[in-house]
């Protein structure tokens, strides 16, 4: 059962910039009182009970210019599941942060949830103040990037233009998530340093990223994919064992 400490809103100024969740749960009574919590705190909530539904709902706006700022998103969901709406989003270059909610702990299903794109990894059963907290975490993340007008940013055949979060590799538009754009961009404003995993979360996530730093494994892996001709030799994303990850 989840623990129903629903916090009072006491500091909804930050979380009524938050604009639209979309909750998608199975569990009707699971749904209803997440869309309580969230909605006691400034959120304007839309929920789903199945995937076919919100994939529905995110094409639609797609379509009309509606923004969803945050997708809250049950794995064991009928008709369409979650991990599979989760890699289609991504496969699509929906760059929609996405908060996974699952009975599934094992670290294997943990990993494989962060694998197909999501951006964190909640387990069942939990309270609703943490919910509440990955959720302010993620999209103050999400919301903070690209603030400063800064010119275009390049490294070798990398080009990054802040402004437009827009990344180009050997002339072509790659499409990146937020977190893979504020990595790259961390990355290629301090080439040749040496990052460990902690350092990489404290300065992309947050200080109050609460997860498995094993999430800075699979962005690498998947920024290698974009950036390098051979992933298997990259040239960009150099790992130091023992340290981290460099830049060049």
């Amino acid at each position: 059962m989840l623990a129903l400490d629903i916090p009072h809103s006491t500091s909804t100024s930050e979380l009524t910039k938050a604009k639209q969740v979309l909750v998608v749960e199975d569990e009707e009574l699971i749904r209803e009182m997440i869309v309580l919590a969230l909605e006691e705190e400034g959120y304007e909530v839309f929920s789903a009970g199945d995937g076919a539904t919100a994939l529905s709902m995110l094409q639609d706006t797609d379509q009309t210019g509606y923004s969803v700022d945050l997708l809250i998103l049950d794995l064991m969901l009928p008709q369409v599941n979650g991990l599979d709406l989760c890699r289609l989003l991504r496969y699509r270059g929906n760059p929609i942060p996405i908060l996974i909610l699952s009975a599934k702990a094992s670290e294997t299903d943990r990993v494989l949830g962060l694998e197909v794109g999501a951006d964190d990894y909640l387990t069942k059963p939990f309270s609703m103040r943490e919910l509440i907290a990955r959720c302010r975490a993620l999209i103050r993340r999400q919301h903070l990037n690209g603030m400063t007008p800064t010119p275009v940013q390049q490294f070798r055949e990398i080009k990054l233009y802040p402004q437009e979060c827009r990344v180009m590799v050997r002339g072509e538009d790659v499409n990146l998530s937020p977190k893979e754009f504020r990595l790259l961009e961390l990355f290629i404003n301090n080439p040749r340093r040496v990052w460990s995993r902690e350092q990489l979360i404290d300065q992309v996530w947050g200080m109050d990223f609460v997860g498995d730093t094993k999430t800075v494994d699979v962005h690498i892996r998947w920024l290698r994919e974009k950036l390098e001709e051979d992933p298997s030799k990259p040239e960009y994303l150099i790992t130091v064992r023992g340290f981290g990850y460099r830049f060049g």
